[in-house]
């Protein structure tokens, strides 16, 4: 694995790769690396030529400055780990590389009512800010594919809506979302739950579930209400539980039996915040 920290260093080499008809695969990251990162490496190193990871914990993408301070860094098992899965190079860039004119006045992205609902909504300016990211992101690697796990699912839904925008000839693959043995999604937030909350945690699962095993075509009012209520037994703070539109995530609160649909939920243990997502 060749490790890069300089971006134009980085860029002269894939520029080279591409040359030589090889393609590239790309796994951005903020690091706290876990099994879901790791299967987004291996899709990328099945499907494509030079699997290239980055790790960087993006300041812009944090509305609550507190949650930035507290994200885990564990770079020495990160790179052990991206060393046994055989990633092929590995970018880890200061915030100087990323953002060379500092945050202070960012580029805004046209992003419509898609970047104001769900996350958007509880996350003032989040989407701005992985996008900004991103978007420099793509521009240094310029990879034929780039890899993100279906449990972020708004933020796929943003990161497509991006590279239409900005005209990158990049495809997102959308890798499915890796579980625990007990239904929780793998998330490099687990790391800051306790004990006591680490057995709760899967209760967010269980509500999709349960929505998912009982819907019926009509109004979806009271069964959102039930599972709101199951995530309540269980000392979740929820900020969030629809059912929206699979393309556009917009609420459906009647369903005709057909339409493609998805459960989506956000919601707090104490203060650590998970989220999770389950196609209907």
């Amino acid at each position: 694995m060749i490790l890069f920290k300089q971006a134009d260093t980085l860029s002269r080499y894939l520029a080279k790769v591409h040359l030589e008809g090889k393609t590239t695969g790309f796994v951005p990251t903020m690091g706290a690396l876990h099994d879901g990162h790791l299967a987004l490496v291996e899709s990328a190193k099945t499907n494509t030529d030079v699997t290239v990871v980055s790790i960087f914990v993006n300041p812009t993408q944090f509305n609550d400055p507190a949650d930035f301070k507290k994200y885990p860094v564990s770079i020495d098992q990160d790179v052990r780990l991206l060393l046994e899965h055989g990633a092929d190079i590995l970018f880890l860039p200061s915030q100087t590389e990323i953002y060379p004119a500092g945050t202070g006045r960012p580029k805004q992205y046209e992003l419509g009512t898609l970047e104001s609902r769900l996350e958007g909504a509880f996350r003032p300016g989040h989407f701005q800010g992985v996008c900004q990211v991103m978007d420099r992101l793509l521009g240094i690697v310029t990879p034929d594919r780039l890899f993100m796990g279906r449990k972020d699912y708004q933020q796929c839904m943003i990161i497509e809506k991006l590279i239409r925008l900005e005209k990158f000839t990049t495809k997102l693959e959308i890798v499915n979302t890796v579980r625990e043995s007990d239904g929780l999604a793998m998330s490099s937030r687990n790391m800051r739950l306790s004990a006591r909350e680490r057995s709760i945690a899967p209760s967010i699962y269980e509500a999709l579930q349960y929505v998912k095993k009982n819907i019926q075509q009509g109004n979806q009012e009271l069964l959102l209400a039930k599972a709101k209520e199951l995530l309540a037994e269980h000392s979740f703070r929820i900020e969030y539980l629809e059912l929206t539109d699979a393309e556009n995530l917009e609420p459906v609160c009647d369903w005709d039996g057909k339409r493609g649909m998805v459960a989506i939920v956000a919601g707090f243990i104490n203060e650590v915040r998970l989220i999770d997502n389950l196609p209907v």
